[in-house]
């Protein structure tokens, strides 16, 4: 150790060889990706030898220019995302609508002008209207047939100036209209009788008792049975049903050459016809209602 304030000593070169110098080591490219890929810049290699590497070469082993490290990463990219890649697509779970996401807001109706107002209000009540009226009109018709279909036909043996015949010849011609009717008409039960009148003014009448939805459509169908190959019913036309209501009409066919009045009466629990002999029609109307007063009676 020397003093302070004196020179010190030169040092005397070593009698030992120098070590030799290291050759520069080529960089050789590696294709294959390592697992871990460790940085070939200058700071791996040792100090002595960094300087061996020419100035122009140097510049290869820069971090950016570094062959197997990842390309620089821009800040807040996810991590390994590279700064030119481009940003992952996210794929939901559940599928997605082609329209647009329905907030569950119906949307708000435009106010009606006055003139659709009060077009809306005729068709409501016009509705109601026809509501109503249809529900009465169906109400009447199901009380009009609850009120009509009990009905008893009974034979008499007097009716005013008339008196019931029990010949048997008499008896065979009911049966037989009888008989005639029920073919035409599905009866629940019949009746028929030949009532004697002066001056060979006698009234022929058969009919009977049953559940009828048409009384009048029935009444003009049960009239074809008075037809033949003499004639037919001529002149029918609609007549005063009297107080028990339902479907009357009267007509005129031909009987050995002359005319003779035809009625009938039909409900919605009965239906008859009869025939008068020697009487025109306008005779035989008032008295049609008569004998349906005196036979027909409803529970």
């Amino acid at each position: 150790m020397s003093e302070p304030g004196r020179p010190t000593p030169p040092i005397a070169a070593s009698s030992a060889p120098p070590p030799p110098s290291a050759a520069p080591i080529p960089a050789v490219p590696d294709h294959s990706t390592p697992s871990n890929p460790a940085p070939a810049g200058p700071s791996n290699l040792a100090p002595d030898r960094a300087s061996d590497l020419a100035p122009d070469r140097a510049s290869d082993f820069a971090p950016d220019r570094a062959p197997g490290l990842a390309p620089e990463r821009a800040p807040g990219l996810a991590p390994g995302l590279a700064l030119n890649e481009p940003e992952p697509i996210e794929i939901q779970d559940a599928p997605f609508s082609l329209v647009g996401e329905d907030d569950g807001e119906e949307p708000e109706a435009e106010p009606l002008s006055p003139a659709r107002r009060h077009t809306r209000t005729i068709l409501l009540a016009s509705l109601l209207t026809v509501g109503v009226v249809g529900v009465a009109a169906l109400g009447w018709f199901y009380w009009q047939i609850n009120s009509q279909r009990h009905v008893t036909l009974n034979l008499p043996s007097t009716i005013g100036e008339l008196k019931l015949d029990k010949t048997q010849d008499a008896q065979d011609t009911a049966d037989y209209l009888q008989t005639a009717l029920s073919a035409e008409i599905d009866l629940d039960k019949t009746v028929g009788a030949v009532y004697s009148g002066a001056a060979d003014k006698d009234v022929l009448i058969f009919g009977g008792t049953t559940l009828i939805w048409s009384p009048d459509k029935d009444l003009e169908t049960s009239f074809e049975l008075l037809n033949d190959d003499k004639g037919s019913v001529t002149g029918l036309h609609d007549v005063d049903a009297g107080s028990l209501g339902g479907s009357m009409k009267c007509g005129t066919t031909v009987s050995d050459g002359s005319g003779m009045a035809v009625c009938g009466w039909a409900d919605h629990g009965s239906l008859a016809l009869a025939m008068f002999p020697n009487r025109s029609a306008a005779e035989a109307a008032p008295l049609m209602i008569q004998v349906r007063e005196a036979i027909q009676t409803r529970d």
